[in-house]
């Protein structure tokens, strides 16, 4: 069950079975489904005698599970993070370790976290979640261990309005952070203090409507400028660069932009969540292929709000509404392995 689409065109044909979903696409290059997760149980399945036996006496444990996930990214050990806004918590999966750990604070009398947004990490894994709600950033060590809240002054007004999209550098120890609200993106240091800003609302270039998550990649930072219906690439200063996509229902066009992430040969992907696909496009603003359809099964989305793609060529893709991760393995025509 193997289909063969083009690199650009239209709809591609694809396999669908919960056990195989594959695309050829031109060139040698292939995106294949490779599996998908939703819970606690998944990360250590096989749970051994004792356990088992204590599951039938005290009955089994209560697993933690997708809510409604938002944003994700994996940091230098291959554990993955996911923002859940509607478990008001952080999700860390480590498959390798067959550990989980779940982050909140929405109890805590001082700096509760209450709405969790996106999430990025530094290079030693401290964890950077933003809060839309409280309009903070949390900071938390790669144990989950909270360390400080970033983003409130005294007196009870914030640096933002409401803080979305986050991304890190850890070489220049910079923070990027949307602020949807004031349509500006901030660049801060590690410590939290405010460096510069660039940005403003408007259609330009350099200018935003409702921006939202971003993405670093090398040099560049990628913003979904959400109500423009756009992806703006800027260099690190905030000097705009390029942009992909346009408003429409014709191909290549984006409806409601939610996410974006780059792969190994530096072609753009940017989440629809209104169409429930993933579309690719190239630095030039081509469209080449999309994936992905309304519906539950392999390959299909439900209101699709995260991507993410690993240094192996991992795409991770956050199933908001069925409550899951998918993840596909992207194979491109350098490397046909998928990985660097």
């Amino acid at each position: 069950m193997l289909a063969t689409v083009a690199w650009a065109g239209g709809k591609p044909k694809v396999a669908r079975s919960p056990e195989l979903w594959q695309m050829s696409l031109d060139g040698g290059r292939s995106l294949t489904w490779q599996n998908s997760f939703s819970s606690e149980h998944e990360v250590k399945p096989n749970r051994g005698f004792w356990n088992k036996l204590v599951d039938v006496v005290a009955g089994a444990p209560d697993f933690k599970f997708l809510v409604r996930p938002y944003s994700i990214v994996s940091d230098s050990k291959g554990r993955i993070l996911v923002t859940d806004p509607g478990a008001s918590g952080v999700h860390v999966f480590d498959f390798a370790q067959k550990k989980y750990r779940f982050i909140e604070r929405r109890e805590k009398a001082r700096d509760p976290m209450l709405t969790p947004q996106c999430v990025a990490v530094d290079g030693d894994d401290n964890i950077y979640v933003t809060d839309s709600e409280s309009g903070k950033i949390f900071v938390f060590e790669p144990s989950g261990k909270y360390v400080r809240a970033i983003g409130s002054l005294k007196g009870g007004e914030g640096y933002f309005k409401r803080p979305t999209g986050i991304a890190i550098d850890a070489a220049a120890q910079r923070i990027y952070v949307t602020d949807t609200l004031r349509d500006e993106v901030f660049i801060l240091d590690l410590e939290g203090t405010v460096v510069s800003k660039f940005g403003k609302a408007g259609q330009g270039q350099g200018e935003f409507n409702l921006p939202t998550e971003l993405r670093l990649n090398g040099h560049e930072l990628l913003v979904v400028d959400s109500m423009n219906f756009r992806v703006q690439a800027f260099d690190l200063a905030g000097q705009f660069q390029f942009s992909i996509g346009k408003e429409g229902d014709t191909t290549g066009a984006i409806f409601r932009p939610k996410a974006v992430s780059v792969d190994s040969e530096g072609d753009v992907y940017v989440v629809d969540a209104l169409w429930g696909v993933v579309q690719v496009f190239n630095r030039q603003g081509q469209l080449l292929y999309y994936f992905g359809a309304k519906g539950t099964h392999a390959g299909e989305f439900q209101l699709p709000s995260g991507v993410f793609i690993d240094h192996q060529d991992h795409v991770y893709v956050v199933d908001s509404y069925n409550r899951r991760v998918q993840v596909f393995q992207y194979a491109g025509a350098k490397n046909p392995t998928g990985g660097q």
